[in-house]
Formats: structure tokens, C-alpha cells, sequence
């Protein structure tokens, strides 16, 4: 099928971990290469798997206290390229970034900060996520040449996809995850909304 798009590249970042260790697994035996940040990489690499730090990419470290880690053109472009247009291409070569095909990831408990009434107006405020956020609308945007997984609430579905055909995916597939990610994003940003206007 010409929509199906095979998954070479994955960038996994995410707050909790458990649960991921089947995709890894099915990602890993397809051959699919891993790119990921701070407790992420370690958690990837705790199972004997190689993965690339998104610094080697960027050739930044993480800064400001862990706000800032994948805000870059070379991950952003890596997720937003369309692989069928020319001019994309020639930049994507040009500047030497990465294709990533696959997004992972699952966001700062918001809600579950809020809801610790021993938190802080300033722990609160550090769970406002905006690297994983902004991850996430990038890769739905892109859906045509991208899986987003926007939580964990799919992982089961990613894994089975996985499981039935390889790493590859068809355009209905990525469609559907795009569009639970905008409802993630769109709950997400409702919660942070309604934290503020109290």
C-alpha cells in the first residue's frame, strides 16, 4: 500500500516508563534506531539497548533545569519534514538532520501535581509541559509521514500494531493516533487553563 510508511527512527521521550518495555522489545527486533533524553535514554539503555541522545543530535545539552531539551530545528525538523516535497529534502540534507518517524510520548503529570495538596504553586508550574506538548502537535501534524503516540494510553495499540505488521503503519492508523493526540493536547492544555482561572 502506498500510504504505508515503515518506522526507521524513534524518539522516545516520556515521564513514566513503565509499560513501555514491549515496544521497545518490537521496535528494537525491527531494527529501529532510538533517540531519547535524560531518564529516558538511561531506561533504554537499562534494557541493552542502544540509543542516541538527543544532544548528539542538537549538539546542545539539556539546559534551564531540564526545560529545554528537544525544543531544536534538528528534532522538530526531523519530525516535521514531508518526505514528498523537494525543497524539504534538500534542507533536511543540507542542515544534516535526522528523519524521525516515530514519536513517544507521555507528558508531565499536570493534573496529578494539582491534585497533591502538597505541592507548590512552583511544582505546579514545573509540570506545565512544553517540549512533550509541542512534540506531540508536531508529530499529529504530520501524521501523513509520522506516529505519534501521545500517551500511554496507546501504547497497547502501538504495541499490537507492532505486533501484526512489523514497524509499519498505515495512513488510517497514524490518522487516528494524530487525532487522539490533539485530544491529549487539547485536555491537557483545558487542565492547565482551569488551574490558572481559579
Amino acid at each position: 500500500m502506498s500510504d504505508t510508511k515503515r518506522i526507521k527512527t524513534a524518539l522516545i521521550s516520556v515521564f513514566h516508563k513503565d509499560g513501555l518495555e514491549d515496544i521497545l522489545s518490537k521496535l528494537h527486533a525491527e531494527g529501529v534506531a532510538f533517540l531519547s533524553t535524560g531518564g529516558t535514554q538511561q531506561f533504554i539503555e537499562s534494557l541493552g539497548y542502544p540509543c542516541q541522545k538527543v544532544e548528539e543530535v542538537t549538539t546542545y545539552p539539556s539546559i534551564l533545569g531540564g526545560r529545554v531539551k528537544t525544543l531544536h530545528p534538528k528534532v522538530f525538523g526531523g519530525i516535521l519534514a514531508r518526505r514528498d516535497d523537494e525543497g524539504d529534502q534538500q534542507q533536511m540534507a543540507d542542515y544534516e538532520i535526522p528523519y524521525i518517524d516515530l514519536v513517544i510520548v507521555d507528558l508531565y503529570p499536570f493534573e496529578q501535581t494539582v491534585a497533591d495538596t502538597k505541592s507548590t504553586e512552583q511544582d505546579i508550574i514545573e509540570k506545565i509541559d512544553i517540549g512533550g506538548i509541542s512534540l506531540i502537535r508536531a508529530g499529529a501534524k504530520n501524521f501523513k509521514d509520522v506516529v505519534i503516540i501521545p500517551s500511554k494510553n496507546e501504547y497497547a495499540e502501538l504495541s499490537a500494531i507492532l505486533g501484526e505488521q512489523g514497524a509499519c503503519t498505515t495512513m488510517e492508523q497514524r490518522r487516528h493516533f494524530a487525532t487522539c493526540a490533539f485530544g491529549v493536547s487539547s485536555h491537557y492544555d483545558t487542565a492547565i487553563y482551569n488551574w490558572f482561572r481559579v
